[in-house]
């Protein structure tokens, strides 16, 4: 028989392991933690590994600041060998000779660095017409993309052995480390394609915090449950703005509140009586909830209706 789902609220770092992907890994997580709801930031391919951030129920309502934050990554390419999908996946379709060395590899890193224009692969889920780009390529179907602007704040060479190169990145959202490879290799001379992918970071959240599918399937529930961070950990660049009893419950309401905490407008995160109860927006001294947490609306309106 299988055992009765459950609640449960909260944030984990998770180390995706090979040849897994993104959906899978996380229902395999679901299932460990017996969670009703679960939902993750930031998809990563089978042949990638490395975090994961998994949202367990009403984390999902604060994933937008992952989803927008910077990525870190590990990534090595074999030079010398072009594929139609760009990395270890697919077929090759062109070699060339390999002469590089150090000095010539970290010029054409120099290159990529700060503001960069990238054409997204048609090996990827972008949209076209409401198709993923890789359901038109399956047809041998080539669809028309526009450049995307991402930003390269961190790129370092890691290793340089015969026609491997393995390089460390840190970029803006919607960059493709897969295009960056095909790049790297084609500014010196030779082509490439990407052949390994670790994500190391989101944000500030680093892998070293998370936990492997062999680690958390070693654990009791107890101890699995205490892997979880609690979900302000996903707002944590916000301003904090205490409420009181009084001032949540007309806000779990819809109303707005007349306040100032001395910080420029924008977002809260919001707490009454210490316990963190979810996103509001300031603007012009008055505060509208943005995101509640579920258990905090519904307390609202069964006072309402007393």
């Amino acid at each position: 028989m299988s055992r009765i789902k459950r609640p449960l609220d909260g944030v984990l770092l998770f180390d995706k392991p090979l040849e897994l992907s993104s959906n899978t890994a996380l229902q395999k997580v679901r299932r460990l933690y017996h969670a009703e709801k679960a939902g993750h930031t930031g998809t990563l391919d089978p042949l990638a590994t490395g975090l994961l951030p998994v949202c367990f129920g009403e984390a999902t309502k604060f994933t937008t600041a992952l989803l927008d934050a910077d990525k870190g990554y590990r990534a090595t390419i074999r030079l010398g060998q072009r594929t139609n999908t760009g990395d270890a996946e697919g077929e090759i379709i062109e070699t060339r000779p390999v002469a590089v060395n150090e000095a010539l590899v970290l010029a054409a890193l120099a290159k990529f660095m700060g503001e960069t224009q990238q054409l997204p692969p048609m090996h990827s889920a972008i949209k076209h017409q409401g198709k993923p780009l890789y359901e038109y390529i399956r047809k041998g179907e080539t669809v028309e993309r526009e450049l995307r602007n991402v930003v390269i704040r961190e790129l370092k060479l890691e290793r340089l052995q015969g026609d491997e190169l393995e390089f460390s990145v840190l970029c803006s959202k919607g960059t493709y480390v897969r295009t960056l490879a095909e790049d790297i290799g084609e500014v010196l001379g030779c082509g490439g394609h990407l052949i390994a992918l670790r994500r190391t970071r989101i944000g500030e959240f680093g892998l070293a915090a998370a936990y492997t599918l062999q680690q958390l399937e070693s654990m009791g529930e107890e101890q699995r449950d205490t892997c979880l961070m609690p979900l302000d950990r996903l707002v944590q660049e916000l301003p904090r703005l205490e409420l009181d009893a009084v001032q949540a419950n007309r806000l779990a309401q819809g109303q707005k509140l007349g306040l100032n905490d001395g910080y420029p407008d924008g977002k809260r995160r919001l707490y009454a009586e210490g316990s963190f109860i979810g996103l509001g927006e300031l603007a012009g001294g008055r505060l509208v909830p943005s995101r509640l947490l579920s258990s905090v609306a519904k307390a609202a309106a069964g006072a309402n209706s007393a």
